[in-house]
């Protein structure tokens, strides 16, 4: 293939060479230092993070005690991506995670969207997690009975939109102290917030202060960010069983029926939700050149991640769901101590705040961790600035890219909607989970590659099987809930929701040409129902979401075709 070619490819053997040439291994070496056990606990940290200890709520108020479903349905979305991400670790043991997958096997233009993505799935969720911690922080010390001004724990939007809903509220009749927390927390923040030409100083201060804190903790080393996420981790898994093992106590049976109160659709709803929740798991493979042997470890460390996580998620909903009636927990942003305070356990809810810092805190560490190894890689590659591939001397750490990480995380927490960054967070991390699981599939139609990998995904013949779920797909449709057929023929002749139905036509339609290969090629069918799956999950994140992930990727196009094309090494060298 040409190297003027947008679909230039890094060989694997070339990748293998670099990693031990002396221009790594002096200029941009990193400490080996981890092991399987980090690894997980690294898994762990970003997986076990806002979700479980904010998002489950609002989840939980859509699709009720079925949310543990949908759980456990991303779980096995994200194990079959788990077995390609594990795949590719063992063939091509290098930090870019998804972006060198894709480097090597769709090719370069495809590996830079999918880096430009993977900078929108680490910066943008490390900024939900620092609204979330900031969030508990604050309601911690208001615990311990220091106030902390409302006009610096919210961000702009919400604050101005809150203030609207509660002016019109009481401007209807009803009394500020009958409206919800969130409510009347932002209207004060509006009149209570200093004003400079009449713009309103609101800013989420506590979440630029511990995104400073982290960034600072990972630019010192990585094995004082791994001894402090093992700690972080040990006591956040001591709190979690807390929870579940106090709260079955409580659980009322007749709270889980109906299990899905507000039918299928109310399930879907949270599919962002739960995405998110699992969006730290591919994290443990940009940690590749510092692990100790990670052809070995890091499948088995995404593997147990997964696995543990999954079974907390599914035991803290239901337990969650069993005490709280799912309509209760509508806008309630920490459900978890909201759960305990309903059944007048109000000591054990004081400590599941103050462990929701600490384990918001551990999954900052770890999204932290990530991004800057990912734009190190890259840089590398001369894809971006070298000077994101500068590690520090001392340090032995990506200095630069940390910083900028820091930046590009603290700014955007300072003003950024929680609900918001969630949604965008989740459909381009479902992109890199797709990519990833088709990477496999490119990379595997050539024996040679398959031969270097020291991790096999087991083989199944996927030549029949993914044309009959199709089939079986649209008769179980027709039979057992006709009223889909109807919403998507009303709607793909240009009805309201043409947008939607359109993402599903085009879904159906890939997975048909995807059964067409499977038939031609026999495709191995464990990265087959990850790419469907994977594929399924993003129809579900809604227009809006659609549109500015296309725009997120337009404007990564033109910084490719202005910069990156004629400064790859790839391009420099040829």
């Amino acid at each position: 293939m040409s190297n003027s070619s947008f679909f230039r490819k890094k060989s694997i053997d070339q990748i293998l060479k670099d990693i031990h040439t002396n221009e790594i291994s002096d200029s941009h070496g990193l400490v080996k230092n981890l092991n399987v056990r980090d690894l997980t606990f690294l898994g762990i940290a970003a997986i076990i993070g806002a979700s479980i200890f904010s998002a489950i709520g609002q989840a939980s108020a859509n699709g009720g005690p079925a949310v543990s479903l949908l759980f456990v349905f991303t779980a096995v979305s994200c194990m079959f991506t788990a077995f390609c991400y594990a795949r590719f670790a063992a063939t091509v043991p290098i930090s870019g995670s998804a972006y060198t997958y894709a480097y090597t096997s769709f090719g370069e233009i495809i590996a830079w969207i999918l880096g430009w993505n993977l900078l929108l799935e680490y910066a943008i969720s490390n900024v939900a997690v620092a609204i979330s911690w900031s969030k508990y922080f604050v309601d911690l010390l208001e615990g311990l009975g220091v106030h902390v001004p409302d006009y610096i724990t919210m961000d702009y939007l919400s604050a101005a939109r809150y203030h609207k809903m509660a002016s019109e509220a009481v401007a209807e009749g009803k009394t500020f102290e009958s409206l919800s927390v969130n409510l009347r927390d932002g209207f004060t923040a509006w009149e209570t917030a200093p004003q400079l030409f009449g713009i309103h100083f609101i800013a989420n201060l506590p979440a630029l202060i511990i995104t400073v804190l982290i960034t600072y903790l990972v630019y010192i080393g990585i094995k004082e960010s791994k001894n402090t996420n093992n700690i972080l981790v040990v006591l956040k898994l001591l709190v979690i069983a807390l929870v579940v093992g106090v709260g079955a106590f409580y659980v009322k049976v007749d709270n889980w029926s109906p299990f899905a109160p507000n039918g299928i659709s109310g399930v879907l709803k949270s599919v962002a939700a739960v995405c998110f929740a699992y969006i730290g798991f591919d994290s443990v493979s940009t940690t590749a050149e510092e692990c100790k042997n990670p052809q070995r470890d890091i499948p088995r460390a995404m593997m147990y991640a997964l696995i543990i996580c999954t079974t907390l998620y599914v035991l803290v909903t239901l337990v969650l769901t069993g005490i709280v009636p799912s309509h209760h927990l509508t806008g309630v942003e920490d459900p978890l101590a909201f759960m305990f305070h309903m059944v007048g356990l109000n000591g054990v809810a004081g400590i599941v705040a103050a462990s929701a810092v600490i384990a918001l805190t551990s999954a900052l560490l770890v999204y932290q961790l990530g991004q800057p190894r990912i734009w190190m890689t890259m840089a590398r590659d001369g894809l971006l600035p070298q000077a994101f591939a500068r590690v520090h001397k001392k340090y032995k750490t990506p200095s630069f890219a940390t910083i900028m990480t820091g930046v590009l995380v603290g700014i955007p927490a300072l003003f950024a909607n929680l609900e918001e960054v969630i949604n965008l967070s989740s459909i381009g991390t479902l992109f890199a989970f797709l990519l990833v699981c088709g990477g496999v599939l490119v990379l595997d139609l050539d024996p040679e590659n398959q031969a270097k990998s020291k991790f096999k995904i087991p083989y199944i013949n996927a030549r029949f099987i993914t044309g009959g779920l199709l089939i079986i797909v649209m008769v179980f449709l027709k039979i057992f809930s006709a009223g889909s057929y109807d919403w998507f023929f009303a709607n793909i002749s240009g009805g309201e929701d043409f947008g939607n139905a359109f993402l599903m036509l085009c879904f159906l339609i890939i997975w048909a040409l995807i059964s067409f290969w499977s038939y031609t090629r026999s495709l191995s069918l464990i990265p087959v129902l990850g790419l469907i799956v994977n594929l399924y999950l993003m129809t579900q994140m809604g227009t809006t979401n659609w549109q500015r992930f296309i725009i997120w990727c337009a404007v990564g196009f033109a910084i490719y075709f202005g910069y990156s094309y004629r400064k790859s090494k790839l391009a420099v060298n040829s």
